[in-house]
C-alpha cells in the first residue's frame, strides 16, 4: 500500500494540527493537510478506535484538497485513551460538526471506510446540507445479522484457526454471547485482564481484514496501546449497535439523494458482507457502485485502493 500511494504523492505534512475540546471531558486531536483554502473535506477513520495515519493523508491530491482528519473520542491522539464515557456514535457526529464549523466551511466532502462508513452514513443523514460528497468503503451498517456474521458466526466458518485463538479466552458457557464476554472483560476492574483482552479482540480483526495476509496492516493491531483503545471502544460500540435502530441506515437513505457518491467495496470482506453494500446502492441510486472483485476488506488493497483515489481525483475536478 504504501508504494503504491508513494508513487502517486509524495509524503505529505499536515499543514496544521491542534486540539479541540469537545466537552464530557474529551479533547479531540485534529490535522490538517493538502492545501489551505482548497476544496474542503473530512476523512473518518474506522474501528471505532482505529485513529488516522500519515497513509490516510494520501487519498486525496494535496494540491487539490484541503482536508481534515481526526482521532475520534478515546483514540489516537485524543484524550483521555481508551475512555468510554460520552463516546457514542451522536456524540461524534456532533464533534465532525464542531470541526466544520472551526475549519469555517459550509459544507464539505465526507470520506469514510469501514466503521468511518458507518459514521459518514449518520453525519451525512442527520446533517444533508453540510455534506458536497460522500466517499464511502467497506460499507458497515451495524445491524445485528452484521454483528453476528463477524463475531458470532459467519466469519468463523471462514477462519477457523483464528477464530479458534479469538474464543480462547473466553469460557465455553459463554462463547453463545462473544461480544458481550468480550465487553465484561474489557471493562473489567483487573487492567492485565482488559489488556489480555484487547489483544485477542484487536488480533481476529487485524487478520480478518485483508483478502491475503498482509504483516504491514494486521501487524498494528498486535500493539498493546493501539489494541487496547481499538478493542474497548470498538466493543463498547458494537454491543449497544451504535445507539441506532435497527436497519436505521438505509431506512434513512433518502436523506442521501441529493448528495453525489462512490461506494466501494471488496467482494471478499469479511468484516462487512457485501450484502449491505448492495443494499444502500439500492437505497441511494445516484451514487455510483463499485464491488471490486479480489478484494477484503482493507482500504489497501490495490483494487479498492484504485476507486479511491478515482473517486477524490473525481470530485476534485481532476481529469483522468
Amino acid at each position: 500500500m504504501t508504494e503504491i500511494l508513494r508513487t502517486l504523492y509524495p509524503e505529505i505534512e499536515a499543514y496544521a494540527s491542534g486540539h479541540l475540546d469537545v466537552g464530557d471531558g474529551h479533547v479531540i486531536y485534529w490535522e490538517r493537510s493538502g492545501t489551505p483554502g482548497a476544496k474542503p473535506a473530512v476523512f473518518l477513520h474506522g474501528g471505532p478506535g482505529g485513529g488516522i495515519s500519515p497513509s490516510h493523508r494520501r487519498l486525496f491530491d494535496p494540491a487539490l484538497y484541503d482536508v481534515m482528519l481526526f482521532d475520534q473520542r478515546g483514540c489516537g491522539k485524543s484524550t483521555p485513551h481508551a475512555e468510554l464515557t460520552a463516546n457514542t456514535t451522536w456524540h461524534l457526529v456532533a464533534d465532525i460538526e464542531r470541526l466544520r464549523e472551526m475549519a469555517g466551511v459550509d459544507k464539505w466532502q465526507v470520506f469514510g471506510g469501514s466503521w468511518g462508513s458507518t459514521l459518514a452514513l449518520a453525519y451525512a443523514e442527520s446533517h444533508p446540507e453540510r455534506v458536497s460528497e460522500l466517499i464511502l468503503r467497506g460499507i458497515y451498517t451495524l445491524t445485528k445479522a452484521e454483528l453476528d456474521w463477524y463475531y458470532q458466526f459467519g466469519v468463523s466458518e471462514m477462519f477457523p484457526d483464528k477464530w479458534e485463538r479469538f474464543v480462547a479466552p473466553i469460557p465455553p458457557e459463554e462463547r453463545h454471547e462473544m461480544m458481550h464476554a468480550y465487553h465484561r472483560r474489557l471493562t473489567h476492574d483487573d487492567r492485565n485482564v482488559r489488556l489480555q483482552a484487547a489483544q485477542a479482540w484487536s488480533i481476529w480483526e487485524g487478520e480478518t481484514i485483508t483478502l491475503l495476509p498482509e504483516p504491514s496492516t494486521s501487524g498494528k493491531f498486535q500493539e498493546a496501546e493501539f489494541a487496547y483503545a481499538f478493542a474497548r471502544i470498538e466493543n463498547h460500540f458494537f454491543v449497544n449497535a451504535g445507539w441506532m435502530d435497527e436497519g436505521q441506515l438505509i431506512r434513512d437513505a433518502g436523506r442521501l439523494r441529493d448528495i453525489p457518491g462512490v461506494i466501494v467495496h471488496g467482494r471478499y470482506d469479511m468484516p462487512c458482507p457485501a450484502k449491505y453494500a448492495w443494499l444502500l446502492h439500492k437505497a441511494w441510486p445516484k451514487a455510483e457502485f463499485h464491488l471490486i472483485e479480489g478484494a477484503g476488506h482493507a482500504y489497501s488493497e490495490p483494487g479498492i485502493l484504485d476507486r479511491l483515489i478515482r473517486a477524490t481525483d473525481k470530485f476534485a475536478g481532476k481529469q483522468d
